[in-house]
């Protein structure tokens, strides 16, 4: 143990110099000047003082009491250092000034140039958070959205609950078709789905209706769920001898039209029946991508899957949104690969972008959505500005076109849409 304090050199006949030190000031065993914050230990030898001096301990006056004034012999000593000093008395006054708040950050901006990064993602926070009990535009018409990847784990489910949560706590209507057989969005959104349950697989056999089976969110009003079952893992091979396989779910959605402002299909990471069945009934597609290189070289297959759809099965079907997630600004890659799919997607990938979050993933462990799980989280607060972001395009569409909505005697079942569907298309 060491005390805080210096050695230092005094004269031998001033009476006060445990006071006031000499001109020589600190010095350590060979002569030199001890360096700031280096500490002498007691027992250490000294070499002998001029003529006329003799070694003084001084204490540490800045050691108030007895556990300050002891410390370990490894600990760095605390001295002050130029910026915990007291301004001086003619010091300019800091004028504190704030700024509007930037929002620009969480449509994928830099925000301003001075702005550390913190302040910038508060600052944006702050403005989403202010805007979060805002209500959307809603549609004239429904929009069905596929939310489709053939690659798994690119947050298709979490961005389907995500998007439809923050879509009805902005006033829509909006249904939730859990289409893939894990039923991890019925899980999300706490919704009954074991066996014994009516789901969409008895809607796809024509054995119940789509109303028979909807069950409303107890936490999000104005959100509804079809739920899935693992019976719908059969669907598959039970629908091949099926008349008109691809195209029951689009019949059994036709008459929920009318009441609902979005419906989102949760599709299983496959091509199959289901997925067919999902891209027939919907005529806007909702791509996650995953911020990696493998992501993006699926995103090619997915696209070509699409033409197949579109040219054979569904002529109105369009990639209308694509949403970054996981995205990990740290990495160079995530940026690597959003500026990949912004050049080739300039109108469809959204400005917001969905960041790696703890919350985002814990949500489902609780049987909810990001959105009530943690509503100020940034995982919560993307998503909300995406959804905003799905919503204004849409009704910015619907002025430029002034057209309203108009279906012929086809699309009553479903299947042709003209209107504004024909002018964004143009």
């Amino acid at each position: 143990m060491v005390a805080h304090g210096q050695y230092s050199a005094f004269s031998q006949d001033d009476p006060d110099h445990g006071e006031s030190p000499s001109d020589l000031g600190r010095a350590d065993s060979t002569g030199e000047p001890l360096p700031r914050g280096w500490r002498l230990d007691e027992s250490r030898d000294l070499p002998t003082p001029p003529d006329g001096f003799s070694w003084s301990w001084q204490l540490d006056p800045r050691a108030a009491d007895a556990e300050r004034a002891v410390v370990s012999a490894t600990e760095e000593e605390s001295w002050p250092m130029p910026y915990d000093q007291p301004p001086a008395a003619n010091a300019r006054e800091i004028i504190e000034v704030h700024p509007e708040v930037d929002t620009d950050l969480l449509h994928g901006g830099r925000g301003r140039s001075e702005d550390t990064p913190i302040a910038r993602e508060a600052e944006a926070a702050i403005a989403a958070l202010s805007r979060s009990n805002q209500e959307l535009p809603r549609p004239r018409q429904t929009r069905t959205f596929v939310v489709a990847n053939q690659k798994g784990g690119v947050g298709k489910t979490t961005t389907t609950v995500n998007i439809a949560a923050a879509l009805a706590q902005g006033g829509a209507k909006v249904l939730v078709v859990d289409l893939d057989p894990q039923g991890n969005a019925s899980t999300a959104l706490n919704v009954d789905h074991h066996s014994e349950i009516p789901s969409i697989y008895d809607v796809l056999i024509e054995r119940y209706s789509m109303e028979e089976i909807v069950q409303p969110v107890a936490d999000i009003q104005g959100l509804f769920c079809a739920p899935a079952t693992i019976d719908l893992a059969g669907a598959e091979i039970e629908l091949v001898s099926m008349v008109a396989r691809e195209s029951r779910l689009q019949r059994a959605l036709s008459a929920y039209h009318s009441s609902i402002d979005y419906i989102l299909i949760d599709c299983p990471p496959s091509l199959g029946l289901l997925t067919v069945n999902a891209m027939v009934a919907g005529n806007e597609v909702l791509i996650p991508i995953q911020c990696e290189y493998y992501a993006l070289e699926g995103l090619g297959q997915l696209l070509r899957n699409i033409e197949l759809v579109r040219a054979h099965l569904n002529p109105n079907l369009h990639v209308s949104t694509i949403l970054l997630t996981m995205y990990d600004a740290r990495t160079r890659l995530a940026s690597q690969v959003a500026d990949e799919v912004r050049t080739h997607f300039p109108e469809q990938v959204l400005r917001t972008s969905v960041p790696r979050s703890v919350r985002i993933s814990e949500a489902p462990s609780y049987m909810q959505t990001v959105m009530t799980y943690d509503p100020a989280s940034t995982g919560a607060l993307a998503y909300r500005e995406a959804a905003r972001e799905i919503a204004d395009r849409w009704a910015a569409r619907e002025k430029v076109a002034g057209i309203p909505v108009q279906l012929d005697e086809e699309s009553k079942h479903g299947s042709t849409q003209v209107g504004i569907d024909a002018e964004v298309k143009r």
